[in-house]
């Protein structure tokens, strides 16, 4: 049976178990070994991230051959104008 985690990846943590640059990692919050997020999401985000050690659901989530769709929600400290968007 695979083995699925959902995790509310805090700003400021690497989307992977290793360690770079002073950063902090999933390894730092998820004591489980050989599971691997399903995506990323960059040191200066926020989100869900789920981990699994399904290596085809990974695939089937990420490769763009399944045209998966993933929703994000973008804050910003500056109104955006239609020109940026385009």
């Amino acid at each position: 049976m695979s083995r699925l985690i959902l995790f509310n990846k805090p700003y400021g943590i690497l989307s992977q178990f290793t360690p770079e640059a002073g950063h902090r990692c999933l390894a730092d919050f998820i004591p489980v070994s050989g599971v691997y997020a399903a995506g990323r999401l960059d040191a200066d985000s926020e989100g869900l991230l789920l981990l699994t050690d399904d290596g085809a659901l990974i695939h089937r989530l990420t490769s763009p051959k399944w045209h998966v769709p993933k929703v994000y929600e973008v804050g910003t400290k500056h109104p955006v104008t239609d020109e940026q968007i385009a």
